[in-house]
């Protein structure tokens, strides 16, 4: 018994070394990177992504640049009878294409919600590798890592490329998933 708490703690401390040692796109381009995305797969050890991994389908981002470096990201996430829409503002850190946001998770007990997101490769015009590193307040960490693409495609060598990056960051094939398309989110972000 006494090996699990152990065991948790290295693990733990495991997921905090990989974050911090995450790679970013060199010479990243904000102004490059804005615009209208494909959401087409994900691989997370988030509980809350796995609980959903059956009904989710490809969702849409909008990114915009602000005109000090900070960006905001606009994610439409496609439910049966509507587009659910979350806006997320981030902060540039002295890292081109790295950024954090902090806000508050409402409930009985409010809580702080970190994430450290960075754009780990894109080419701007056909995809980009999207690693974001959450700490809430009072749970267990978790990291998620996002296929962007421009067009609602998908070639095999894009998902190996996909799965090298994520496998660096200790993530593994059990987690991802390739989303069934869906252009309801798509359509309406980009209206």
């Amino acid at each position: 018994m006494e090996a699990r708490p152990h065991h948790l703690l290295m693990v733990l401390l495991c997921a905090f070394c990989v974050q911090a040692d995450v790679d970013v796109q060199p010479d990243f381009d904000l102004e490059k990177f804005t615009g209208m995305w494909h959401i087409m797969a994900g691989v997370s050890n988030c509980p809350i992504f796995q609980s959903m991994r059956d009904v989710m389908k490809t969702s849409a981002a909008k990114v915009e640049a602000h005109p000090n470096g900070d960006m905001t990201v606009l994610t439409g996430y496609p439910f049966p009878d509507e587009c659910q829409k979350v806006e997320m503002f981030f902060k540039k850190t002295d890292q081109p294409g790295h950024f954090t946001n902090v806000d508050t998770q409402p409930g009985p007990k409010v809580k702080t919600v970190k994430r450290d997101m960075r754009v780990i490769s894109t080419d701007y015009h056909h995809y980009a590798f999207l690693y974001t590193f959450k700490e809430v307040e009072g749970e267990p960490s978790s990291a998620t890592f996002q296929l962007y693409t421009r067009a609602p495609e998908l070639t095999d060598e894009l998902i190996e490329s996909f799965k090298a990056h994520y496998h660096k960051v200790g993530l593994t094939d059990d987690l991802m998933v390739k989303l069934p398309k869906s252009d309801v989110c798509f359509k309406l972000l980009s209206a």
